[in-house]
């Protein structure tokens, strides 16, 4: 009964993910915090899992980009780490417009990034501004499957995870490039995910685990 999954997962009861399309994506913002800074860009490119085969593969022609409209370009310094120049963010498509597609584009797919808990307050606080509430997609963060399938690796950063897999990228800091990156990233540390996963749910709890390793590597577990 379709009419009933909104109550799901308003009620945290949503069913969990069996499809096969996941969505990695990556935001460009005005600055770092996560509270007062604005969304100026989202890029994303969807990824086929076939679990049967443990296949993962990047669909290049299901993608989405887009800049978001400002009143007010961001700091000139700002525009050098990013490139989306001050006309290009004075003629980006209007916020509410452009969450809206975003939102329309991912559907009920998963959600991945690196260091996802940033892209994550960064779009449901402004959808929740522009469409009156926040996406109900679940997330996984990419930084912290790398962690648990690599624990030999001490890498924070994801120019620190490029260096270790010998990623190459043209122009970081490009929402488009560094989605890229990130699902070439998925792809490298791919078989030691899925000899431990068989379903989306198996996939969040490996990732999970990244807080025991945390702790462990702390010395306070």
């Amino acid at each position: 009964m379709r009419w009933l999954e909104p109550i799901r997962r308003a009620l945290g009861h949503a069913p969990a993910y069996t499809g096969s399309r996941w969505v990695m994506l990556d935001v460009e913002t005005s600055g770092l915090d996560m509270r007062h800074d604005r969304l100026l860009a989202i890029a994303a490119i969807a990824l086929r899992v076939d679990w049967q085969r443990r296949t993962l593969s990047v669909a290049l022609g299901d993608s989405f980009e887009v800049v978001v409209q400002q009143d007010e370009a961001s700091s000139k310094d700002n525009i050098l780490l990013h490139g989306i120049g001050a006309q290009m963010q004075r003629n980006g498509m209007p916020a509410a417009q452009a969450l809206q597609a975003f939102e329309n584009y991912v559907q009920d797919s998963p959600l991945l990034a690196f260091h996802a808990a940033f892209d994550r307050s960064m779009i449901n606080r402004h959808a929740r501004q522009h469409l009156g509430h926040g996406l109900p997609n679940p997330w996984v963060d990419v930084d912290h499957l790398c962690a648990v399938t690599h624990e030999q690796v001490r890498a924070r950063a994801l120019d620190d995870w490029m260096a270790h897999f010998g990623i190459r990228c043209a122009v970081r800091h490009q929402a488009a490039a560094d989605t890229l990156v990130e699902c070439d990233l998925l792809q490298r540390i791919w078989p030691r995910v899925a000899a431990q996963c068989s379903s989306w749910a198996d996939v969040q709890r490996l990732a999970a685990q990244h807080r025991w390793l945390a702790r462990h590597r702390d010395g306070s577990g």
